[in-house]
């Protein structure tokens, strides 16, 4: 635990599940405060930072809007370095667009230079098909994460991933870049922003192609936890080198 000065924490799945924490996950987070800095790291970007202190809070966590960051935050950060002045198209939700709007970055419903594919819960089919036309004319295009699906409590909802899928269908193009976890956009904007990186980063998470792949491609220490999606046999099957592997946050930080 005192080798790292930094952990960045997956949310569901890692310190809690839906609506309930996991198990001496609250206390495994203050212990690692001790030692160095938190930050609470998620690829959904349907909700606000916002949200999810409040909701940590619900659950019995402490945690402030800046130990947040989502996918939606590493985008605005590549957009502010790459596309400063850009208007930008957002499908995304009104939280999605509030935080955009925060970074100082322009919207644009009519002639944008970028668009952006971000997890959209209120989308319309006008909305997209705009956002295919714009594409079509071959301006810069991203997305803010790749998972194809998001789990719920009802099951798995389609996310990013299965979005983009259907705009290659109807336009022939992928995102000119993909910013969540596991690419290196992600990594680059959370260095940026702890001034933490490589072997004094640890990233704990229980997905293997997002939060494991996450800290494998980019140089940080890599804690699987089996308390939410991913299991030994998933990890022995996949071929990506974890440095640690947990049954909970728990017994991580014992």
């Amino acid at each position: 635990m005192k080798r790292f000065k930094q952990y960045l924490l997956d949310m569901d799945g890692t310190i809690y599940l839906g609506g309930r924490a996991i198990d001496g996950a609250a206390e495994a987070v203050e212990k690692m405060r001790r030692n160095g800095k938190v930050l609470f790291l998620t690829n959904n970007t349907s909700a606000s930072r916002d949200f999810y202190v409040q909701k940590l809070h619900a659950l019995g966590f402490t945690a402030t809007k800046e130990e947040i960051f989502t996918a939606g935050n590493a985008a605005a950060v590549y957009i502010k370095n790459h596309y400063a002045d850009a208007k930008v198209f957002l499908l995304g939700t009104p939280s999605l667009c509030r935080e955009f709007e925060e970074y100082g970055i322009t919207l644009e419903e009519e002639s944008p230079d970028l668009a952006v594919v971000g997890f959209d819960t209120t989308l319309t089919y006008g909305k997209l098909a705009k956002l295919c036309g714009f594409i079509r004319r071959g301006i810069p295009y991203i997305a803010t994460h790749p998972d194809i699906n998001c789990p719920t409590a009802d099951g798995y909802i389609p996310d990013v991933g299965s979005i983009t899928a259907l705009i290659e269908a109807s336009t022939g193009r992928k995102p000119d870049c993909v910013c969540g976890k596991p690419n290196a956009v992600m990594a680059r904007a959370v260095e940026a922003l702890t001034g933490a990186k490589g072997k004094d980063v640890a990233m704990i998470g229980d997905r293997l192609y997002t939060d494991m792949r996450f800290a494998a491609d980019n140089g940080f220490y890599s804690v699987l936890v089996l308390s939410g999606e991913a299991t030994q046999a998933d990890l022995d099957a996949s071929g990506i080198k974890v440095d640690r592997v947990v049954r909970s946050v728990a017994e991580f930080a014992e």
